[in-house]
């Protein structure tokens, strides 16, 4: 089979504006990022037909090195929909430089399921990620400024909350100190760099409703507080302005196609292990206006993404969604089983039967919002019938509706089964209105007990020192009833990333709390992760390659 980038190459792009004639969005209203690439403003969101439109979350087990396939899957239920007659969009989030260098390769789906032109998608796009990091490391460069410019008029800070952010994994970027050198060069401080998805600006614009909340949330971040031990803002810096205007163009989101021409947003993109992992609000809700049926994605396993999308995304855009997809694949679930990475591919239905105990997990946690919920197993050429045939019946004895998935290999003809199942299951027995797993006037402490005791099984939460101290400071500052935005690991129900199956009755330990006054949540973070990854020993970027003037190795 052709690789990824290769399929990419061989499909015939249809003009942009064609797409969105096709699909009614008004062409005199969209922004030309060349022929085939278009922002969409946020203008045209129709609320009363977003309350029409079926949203369907796709969401998956506990990711392993073996891979999921769940943005695969998403594309490919939207080209399933659209073979079947429905008008179906999907919305995504934008891919990072820093995985696409790094472990993965690219974010763009796979096979006949991608969203193109991929190679664009995948590096610089339109340019929403280097708006949101300039606009983020602007607010550094001020209040650097600010503090040097005004240390003789007695202004200092006593805390600094604000780091810097880059789209690049590097750990060496972790813990830095600057202004080194001479008084010129500022004030000596500690400091730090987090990735661009991990970024509060990019939770803001993905949470943001219009320019004018945009501008509200860049007003109300917290950057530290003075030596007087008064908290200071972007307000109070004076620059709300000058970042909105950064960002005035990222607002907008990007309307691509699919390998079968069928309309894509994709625009934000949050990690979903260090942030709230969802496309924008924005996207989803212009895809809602212009599909009938809207396929979106919440980043890793259900425990990270899903939660984060029904807690935070859902409850404060208000959105409903009608069902979530779950997906499976027998090497994922045989190494949650137990059995080796590199005996994965090998028939072992002992692992298979022990493994299925993480996808049961992800089903109740997700009938426990109200969903309904079916699985989309993905098959590979070196699963069994055997093996597809235990895992069907064993989610018939559940209840949960169950198809397989070939959009990689097929494309939108591989997922008729699972569109046509999406179908009937919306039609007959849609989701039930979101149940949150807390409430927004629970403490700080309570939120994240529910979440770490309720969805992943521990048995006490630990709250270290650090943790404990940003506890008072939410109270005192009143940000008790923000959501919380649980940072850890994504192979893990657990802190402990080589916990794999369905981990129990151990205790999770929160080492700090970021408080996101702006995007109005409150990132907990657990365990040893880390808000700016490292590379891999071998990184994709060794296989990243211009040749004969064709890019290669992006997949």
């Amino acid at each position: 089979m052709k690789s990824d980038i290769e399929i990419a190459r061989s499909i015939e792009l249809t003009k942009i504006k064609q797409i969105a004639r096709e699909y009614d969005i008004p062409v005199e209203e969209i922004s030309n990022y060349g022929r085939y690439i278009a922002k969409v403003p946020e203008t045209l969101i129709d609320e009363e037909k977003v309350k029409k439109s079926n949203l369907i979350l796709v969401t998956a087990i506990t990711p392993t090195k073996a891979g999921i396939g769940k943005t695969t899957v998403s594309i490919g239920l939207a080209l399933g929909l659209n073979k079947i007659g429905k008008k179906a969009f999907c919305a995504l989030r934008e891919p990072s430089l820093g995985p696409c260098f790094g472990m993965k390769g690219g974010a763009a789906g796979g096979g006949y399921a991608q969203v193109l032109p991929m190679d664009k998608i995948n590096l610089h796009f339109t340019g929403d990620f280097h708006a949101i990091t300039s606009a983020h490391n602007m607010i550094t460069a001020l209040l650097d400024n600010y503090m040097y410019q005004n240390k003789d008029n007695g202004f200092a800070m006593k805390e600094v909350l604000w780091n810097r952010v880059l789209d690049v994994n590097d750990r060496g970027l972790r813990y830095i100190v600057t202004g080194l050198g001479g008084k010129t060069n500022g004030i000596t401080r500690e400091s730090g760099f987090d990735i661009t998805p991990a970024s509060e600006i990019m939770a803001i614009l993905c949470l943001a409703k219009d320019e004018d909340d945009l501008r509200r949330r860049i007003e109300n971040i917290l950057l530290g507080f003075t030596i007087d031990n008064k908290p200071f803002t972007v307000k109070d810096l004076g620059v709300a302005g000058a970042i909105t205007v950064l960002l005035k163009d990222a607002l907008s989101p990007n309307l691509v196609q699919t390998t079968e021409h069928t309309p894509a947003f994709v625009h934000g993109g949050p990690f979903a292990n260090i942030a709230h992992g969802c496309n924008s609000v924005l996207a989803t809700k212009l895809a809602m206006t212009f599909g009938d049926y809207v396929v979106t994605e919440a980043g890793f396993g259900a425990d990270l993404g899903a939660e984060k999308f029904y807690n935070i995304k859902c409850r404060k855009a208000g959105l409903q969604p009608k069902l979530t997809i779950i997906v499976a694949t027998a090497q994922g679930l045989k190494m949650h089983g137990g059995v080796d990475v590199d005996k994965i591919k090998e028939p072992n239905m002992d692992g298979l039967k022990e493994g299925v105990k993480n996808l049961d997990k992800h089903i109740e946690n997700l009938q426990s919002f109200g969903q309904t919920v079916v699985v989309a197993f993905n098959r590979y050429a070196n699963d069994t019938d055997e093996e597809l045939d235990f895992v069907r019946q064993h989610c018939e004895e559940m209840g949960v509706g169950f198809a397989i998935n070939n959009a990689f290999m097929e494309g939108g003809d591989g997922a008729i089964e699972l569109a046509n199942l999406v179908v009937n299951t919306i039609e007959n027995n849609p989701s039930q209105p979101l149940t949150f797993t807390y409430d927004e006037t629970d403490s700080v402490e309570e939120k994240v007990t529910k979440i770490a005791c309720e969805l992943y099984g521990a048995k006490q939460v630990l709250f270290g020192p650090a943790a404990r101290k940003k506890i008072q400071m939410i109270k005192d500052l009143g940000y008790t009833n923000f959501p919380v935005c649980i940072a850890k690991t994504q192979y893990s129900f657990s802190t402990d990333p080589k916990l794999y199956g369905v981990a129990s009755g151990f205790n999770f330990a929160v080492r700090d709390i970021v408080i996101n006054a702006g995007a109005e949540m409150l990132v907990v973070v657990a365990g040893e992760m880390m808000r700016m990854p490292g590379l891999p020993k071998e990184p994709q970027a060794l296989h990243i390659d211009i040749v004969n003037g064709e890019i290669e190795g992006l997949s």
